[in-house]
């Protein structure tokens, strides 16, 4: 009987345990639901028009978040949230405007799109809603030095087909636009700005798909119109010499999406694709022959050139160490001029990639599977952005990296400076006072001549890390 009662005891709070173990779930739910609906950008907001957000101020040079060394813990949520996102697009809420990464939006239109280049409005039907959305369609969301000269878009619902305006022009293909100014002009934005944005959001179409650039800048369109040709096969479309056609499609999608520097992350292109795709691409667009390396007699070593800032003094004493290693060594100085299809080729035929810190070293995305990247990382702090910029990328593109740190003896700063200047001794004080101070002094005055015993380690270091395979 004693048994009995403790057990008719005990059902009751099982019961009661288990009601608010439901009610709890039940209460998650709703409000999941209801942040859902409300909190979630840009669905949730209330304004009419999305507007571009974020921080981080970027150069023209390369450095993206260089003041902003305390940042890990907030660098990491961000990509972890990035990471996290799965964008699902139904019927039901196309189209629509989102956020592709912190550093970019993107819109996407299908049905009846029409683009009025006069305007710079792209209306479309059907609509769900009356809600209109805004976007400049360049990966630096929210940096108003980098947006400050690129045209913003409105994407304009028409509730009935009479609503839209007439069409001049008509196409079967898909559009995608997107905005050539912000930073173009240097190398690394070139690359980490538009190509590989573009080719997330284009190589799904397998050449079926038609360029509208807005800001249009026909140097660029030349420089790198092998590399567009291969993802489009149509010409590039100067939006904003249309004047008063509108040009209509079935589907557009507005603003490239970033993932990070000169990388993809493959768990969230369209169909898997990755940096070794777009890296497949280049050798097609430029008739690359080497997809890997393999060393037939001496390793070829690529010594990249720097003029006026970031020099390395010593650069011929490096050179002939290089070659009493076994290095056959060539120097060149990636140019604005120089047709990228001539530099690539002199990069894919290297093993080993030596430069100082600078948008010169994109050229790395020429360079075959198993070479080895040396970047020359100058006196002032500088490692983080430096290996975010181009140590991380190398992983995926699956080539091998190391970088040679200036020491304070080997910098022309030595010079110019007293022994106890901060400048030396304290670089987080010159950072402190802006991107201009940092880099007038650790950028654009810093010249070097580096250590040939510490250096020749480096040189050592590379020479293991190639593959040992001869033909």
């Amino acid at each position: 009987m004693k048994s009995f009662r403790s057990i008719a005891r005990q059902e009751p709070r099982k019961l009661g345990h288990l009601l608010l173990i439901l009610s709890l779930f039940l209460s998650l739910s709703i409000l999941s639901l209801f942040k859902s609906h409300c909190c979630s950008s840009p669905y949730g907001k209330s304004q009419a028009l999305m507007k571009v957000q974020a921080p981080a101020k970027v150069d023209n040079e390369i450095e993206d978040a260089l003041l902003i060394e305390d940042e890990d813990e907030d660098d990491q949520e961000d990509k972890n949230r990035d990471a996290a996102k799965v964008m699902k697009i139904t019927e039901e809420t196309k189209p629509t405007c989102f956020e592709t990464s912190r550093r970019s939006d993107t819109c996407e239109a299908e049905g009846d799109v029409r683009v009025q280049a006069n305007t710079n409005t792209i209306f479309f039907h059907p609509c769900t809603s009356h809600q209109q959305w805004r976007i400049k369609p360049y990966t630096r969301k929210g940096d108003n030095t980098a947006l400050t000269h690129v045209k913003e878009w409105t994407l304009k619902p028409a509730m009935d087909v009479q609503d839209l305006p007439p069409c001049t022009k008509n196409f079967t293909v898909p559009a995608m636009l997107f905005s050539i100014h912000g930073f173009t002009g240097n190398f690394f934005h070139d690359f980490t700005d538009v190509l590989i944005p573009l080719f997330i959001n284009s190589y799904q179409f397998h050449g079926e798909v038609q360029f509208l650039a807005s800001d249009f800048r026909s140097w660029w369109v030349s420089k790198f119109s092998l590399i567009l040709k291969q993802l489009s096969k149509y010409d590039v479309v100067n939006i904003d010499g249309e004047g008063d056609a509108v040009l209509c499609y079935r589907r557009l999608i507005a603003g490239p999406s970033f993932h990070k520097e000169l990388g993809i992350d493959s768990m969230r292109t369209p169909n898997g694709y990755s940096v070794l795709d777009f890296k497949e691409l280049l050798r097609k667009s430029f008739g690359l022959k080497r997809d890997t390396v393999v060393i037939t007699r001496k390793p070829k070593l690529l010594f990249m050139t720097r003029k006026k800032s970031r020099e390395i003094l010593n650069e011929e004493e490096i050179v002939q160490m290089a070659m009493s290693l076994g290095f056959d060594v060539t120097t060149g100085e990636p140019r604005w001029r120089t047709p990228v299809s001539e530099f690539a080729q002199l990069v894919n035929s290297a093993d080993v990639m030596v430069g100082v810190h600078g948008a010169g070293l994109t050229n790395m995305v020429f360079l075959p599977e198993d070479a080895v990247v040396i970047q020359v990382i100058p006196l002032g702090g500088l490692e983080r952005v430096a290996r975010d910029c181009f140590k991380e990328p190398t992983m995926d593109m699956k080539i091998k990296y190391l970088d040679y740190v200036i020491l304070e003896n080997e910098s022309t700063l030595i010079d110019q400076y007293p022994k106890d200047h901060p400048v030396l001794k304290n670089p987080t004080s010159v950072k402190k006072q802006g991107w201009n101070a940092l880099k007038t002094v650790y950028l654009d005055k810093q010249n070097m001549r580096l250590d040939l015993q510490r250096f020749r380690n480096t040189l050592l270091e590379a020479l293991n890390l190639l593959p040992h395979n001869t033909k």
